[in-house]
């Protein structure tokens, strides 16, 4: 038995959670419950109350089971504690990275005899990267070293937020069928957009909104019921949108003429100065230890051919985005090129980074620095996370403009890091377009995004596309999230070992 009665925690944003009151029963055979709502309806703020995370503020929290999460903080929380193991050095103890065998063994040092241990390896096909360092996974990688663990601990009770987001197709399908079949744990699971109920589910339907839960079932409800329920909370506005302009060199003048700053100035031109060749990777590799990711890549990315990039989780996709980022130093052992210039040849990573805008999992992780809303879309104009020059009246109306186009307004002003997970997501695909780049790098930009604002993102990214001034390197795993204009695709899994 889970019991939240007015429960309510401060968690490490200091953002204090409303009061839940909730009950979940973990009797034999497990009872499920699925929590649903849109971006900002409090379901992540809801399992972190079952968790226990935080610290209690008010109300009673009575727990008679073992609990387990997956969700992006508990995958923030190992990712965190495992880098504080580097920094050992200062005590001159050589730290060894984790192995995601030891991660197993700290829960249960009989894993391998385990239940589920077989059966939920093949489903997320994790058994190769047992000898592998924890921190060298992918973002999808290390999601299954945390589903992983939740099993391993024998947890009576496993909330689930988000589960899939980060799998790749084939470890969704398996392990969506692990979930119904499973019999260890009861499950209560959150799902923003239909494709996140697992096919045959039966679960008791808790809807929320407006940071509270609004309705409940009477008891359980099977697949198709829950499917009709949710088709009608869970329905898509006709909402036509508009991708605001770039900032033109006469608007900033106009707005600060007495700016040293003069970036904006420039970006036209500059612009227009960049070789029709943006990215030129020849036999392209990397390597971790004694791990080849991926080898023999040739990739030429030129002005306005714009590319998808596919691959099963752990086949390089965002190891290649950041080699092209320069946040991976594979950059300066191929034999690449980035806007007319050979990487290693002494440029400054700015020169690189001025043409770029991102969104992925990794900068959503880093980005923990609490400004506003605005400033954080605003910062996409100087490739920095946090803002720290004084923004200019012409970059506080473009942002305007975007928070207008993402339904934001009202939050310009409100702290980046208490906002939901999926109102977070909109802001940083705001901040990696604002620029209008030459090159927009979107790794998983929709991971979190209800079926609403999932659908006003990829519109956006289509656009955007359209507009010629961003040349799209986007990478996902769902086959629904085609964008039209991106005709050409990569697939990872051609140049793995």
């Amino acid at each position: 038995m889970l019991y939240l009665s007015e429960f309510q925690t401060k968690l490490s944003n200091q953002y204090i959670t409303p009061a839940f009151s909730l009950a979940l029963n973990n009797e034999k055979p497990p009872s499920h419950y699925l929590i649903a709502g849109r971006n900002s309806s409090g379901k992540s703020l809801l399992i972190s109350a079952l968790a226990g995370n935080g610290k209690v503020e008010s109300g009673v929290r009575e727990c008679s089971s073992v609990v387990a999460e997956v969700s992006v903080f508990r995958q923030q929380t190992l990712i965190e504690e495992e880098k504080q193991k580097d920094s050992a050095d200062i005590l001159d103890v050589i730290a060894e990275p984790t192995k995601v065998r030891e991660l197993f063994l700290r829960t249960n040092e009989d894993y391998q005899n385990h239940l589920y241990y077989n059966e939920l390896t093949s489903a997320l096909r994790i058994e190769h990267l047992l000898d592998n360092a924890f921190l060298s996974l992918s973002t999808g990688e290390t999601r299954k070293v945390i589903i992983m663990l939740a099993w391993l601990n024998d947890a009576a009770i496993i909330l689930l937020d988000e589960p899939f987001e980060g799998l790749d197709v084939e470890a969704i399908d398996a392990f969506s069928r692990f979930l119904v079949s499973q019999q260890q744990a009861t499950l209560a699971l959150t799902a923003n957009k239909l494709a996140d109920i697992p096919e045959g589910l039966h679960a008791q339907l808790i809807v929320m909104d407006d940071l509270a839960i609004t309705w409940k079932s009477d008891g359980t409800l099977n697949y198709d019921d829950l499917r009709s329920e949710l088709s009608t909370w869970f329905a898509l506005e006709s909402d036509d949108i508009d991708v605001p302009a770039a900032l033109s060199a006469s608007d900033q003048n106009r707005s600060d003429p007495n700016r040293k700053d003069q970036n904006h100035n420039k970006q036209n031109s500059e612009l227009d100065a960049l070789p029709h060749t943006l990215i030129q990777l020849n036999d392209g590799f990397m390597r971790f230890d004694e791990r080849t990711v991926f080898e023999k890549l040739n990739f030429t990315l030129n002005k306005n051919d714009h590319w998808q990039i596919t691959g099963p989780n752990g086949s390089g996709k965002t190891c290649l985005l950041q080699m092209f980022t320069g946040d991976n130093s594979h950059c300066y052992t191929n034999d690449l090129t980035m806007f007319g210039i050979k990487r290693g040849t002494g440029e400054s990573i700015w020169d690189i980074k001025k043409h770029i805008g991102i969104m992925s999992n990794s900068l959503h992780m880093q980005y923990k620095v609490n400004a506003s809303v605005e400033h954080v879309i605003i910062s996409g104009f100087h490739d920095s996370i946090g803002l720290y020059t004084r923004p200019t009246l012409a970059e506080r109306n473009v942002a305007g403009q975007w928070l207008a186009v993402l339904g934001l307004q009202q939050k310009k002003n409100t702290p980046f890091q208490s906002l939901s997970f999926g109102d977070q997501r909109l802001v940083l695909i705001a901040r990696s377009m604002v620029k209008h780049p030459a090159v927009l790098i979107l790794d998983e930009p929709c991971n979190g995004l209800d079926d609403f604002n999932r659908q006003k993102a990829l519109k956006l990214i289509d656009k955007l596309a359209k507009a010629g001034t961003s040349t799209l390197l986007y990478v996902n795993h769902n086959p629904e999230e085609c964008i039209p204009s991106i005709r050409n695709t990569l697939n990872m899994k051609d140049y793995n070992v």
